[in-house]
């Protein structure tokens, strides 16, 4: 169809609202400008001064707003029609939101084409079944391991070297995370203590078993990559409607073949000493990734029991650590605290695992682990640069729809989602606490006036929201 105006949308990459809309434009044979937002994050602030709103989709005919998804789903025939013959019949006036040129190519995270110098020797060295055997220490069996006394020997052969330098290669190959020590001791030791090859530590993580031998690319980076292809696989198989899953269809697609090679690089990540900004960046990404990959493998959980162990199973081998997604969210993001319907502290006091605990706890990340919002935040894939201001914005977003928070003054009844009351000690000590905090975090408009109405008069009644658990899955 010819239109002599514009129907212009903005959007994110995987983002099923944006899909559905798009689905529909197409199904009226409507032409439209896409401005991805995670391809031009400088348009973020031009759209919410436009609209008031930070969710996605946000659509316009020519200068008239329709809104997001739902809105534009739920057009009459009439009005529907009315816009398109807008659209048809006159050009965009100069305060019509403007597309954006595609001149230049986004940045885009690769894995690096060549392996790591080291690679050939792990290779080489995985076949000797005559060093790499079960090992029996009193009564655990230690599978496929190797002394580090049989390593050194082997390398002296190897690289026709004395013990001392063969030691120090070991010593690269544990900095390099190709192998540890079966009690994680992270030192190079020519005598029994067991070591391991990672590709052979035995777990259940979804990335277990997985050969890594590419050379390394930042933690950083390795988290953009993985969450960008995740949710182009995600795009790639939701329904027309967007309101469901084939995630058969994305265990058989060759992009779901890149992402094990992806996720394989995990095991070696070089987690250590990250940044606050960048561990936060870097686990947020990877445990949205994991929550997908996880219900493509294990499956959806329906039940309470099954999202118990949904989220105790679901895990990563991550820097020569194993992770889970309870262990990522509570341990990890919320600084060791214990999550819903846990009974201990993720991590002991003896977990090597407690150097990577954010300190403070960051509440903001609530918003920002998988979308719990009916529209999605502006952002899905979180970089280091500003990533406090990119997690207010996804806790703006989800305070601004229905989900997160409603407030009916004429009733005097504010909603809150279930996650205030699960997580109540990250907003604060009492309701009225982590209700002013609720408050300070969101957007201004009738809403947030409402909520500070029945604050100052401290007349409210607090009531939770349900919270839909519901699949998605085709």
């Amino acid at each position: 169809m010819d239109l002599k105006g514009r129907i212009l949308i903005y959007s994110i990459s995987g983002c099923p609202h944006c899909k559905a809309a798009k689905e529909k434009l197409d199904s009226l044979n409507l032409p439209y400008n896409d401005v991805n937002l995670d391809n031009h994050p400088e348009q973020r602030d031009l759209m919410m001064k436009l609209t008031d709103q930070r969710s996605v989709p946000q659509i316009f005919f020519n200068e008239q707003h329709i809104g997001g998804n739902d809105k534009f789903q739920a057009l009459s025939e009439e009005r529907l029609n009315e816009l398109i013959e807008l659209v048809k019949l006159n050009e965009p006036p100069p305060d019509a939101p403007q597309p954006v040129m595609e001149s230049n190519t986004p940045h885009v995270p690769v894995l690096p084409p060549e392996e790591d110098e080291m690679s050939a020797l792990v290779k080489d060295f995985s076949k000797e079944t005559e060093i790499i055997y079960d090992h029996r220490r009193f009564l655990t069996n230690e599978t496929k391991s190797f002394t580090g006394e049989d390593l050194i020997t082997y390398l002296t052969i190897k690289k026709d070297t004395d013990r001392d330098c063969a030691k120090e290669i070991g010593q690269e190959l544990i900095n390099k995370k190709f192998m540890a020590s079966v009690k994680k001791v992270q030192t190079m030791k020519d005598d029994s203590t067991l070591y391991r090859l990672l590709q052979h530590w035995p777990s259940n993580a979804l990335n277990a078993g997985l050969t890594s031998y590419k050379a390394l690319t930042s933690a950083s980076e390795l988290s953009l990559l993985i969450r960008k292809t995740i949710l182009d696989l995600y795009g790639d198989f939701l329904s027309k409607d967007g309101k469901h899953v084939d995630y058969t269809g994305i265990s058989e697609s060759v992009k779901f073949k890149d992402y094990i090679e992806q996720v394989a690089q995990l095991q070696r990540a070089q987690i250590d000493d990250m940044p606050r900004q960048e561990s936060l960046a870097f686990f947020i990404n990877i445990y949205n990734a994991l929550v997908i990959h996880a219900n493509i493998k294990l499956g959806f959980p329906e039940t309470t029991w099954q999202r118990y162990k949904f989220f105790n199973d679901a895990s990563y081998i991550i820097g020569g650590h194993k992770f889970n997604l309870q262990e990522i969210e509570n341990g990890v993001l919320r600084a060791n605290r214990k999550g819903v319907g846990m009974m201990v502290k993720p991590f002991s006091k003896s977990d090597p695992r407690l150097q990577y605990i954010l300190q403070p706890n960051e509440p903001l990340i609530h918003f920002a682990l998988v979308c719990g919002a009916k529209s999605c935040p502006p952002i899905k894939t979180y970089s280091p640069d500003n990533i406090e201001g990119q997690l207010k914005l996804a806790a703006a977003s989800f305070l601004e729809g229905e989900d997160g928070c409603r407030v009916d003054k004429k009733q005097g009844l504010i909603g809150l989602s279930l996650i205030f009351k699960w997580y109540k000690e990250d907003f604060g000590n009492t309701p009225h606490e982590v209700l002013l905090w609720v408050k300070e975090h969101m957007p201004n408009g009738l809403k947030k006036q409402d909520l500070a109405l029945l604050l100052d008069k401290n007349a409210y009644k607090l009531v939770y929201l349900h919270y839909d658990w519901g699949s998605n899955k085709k």
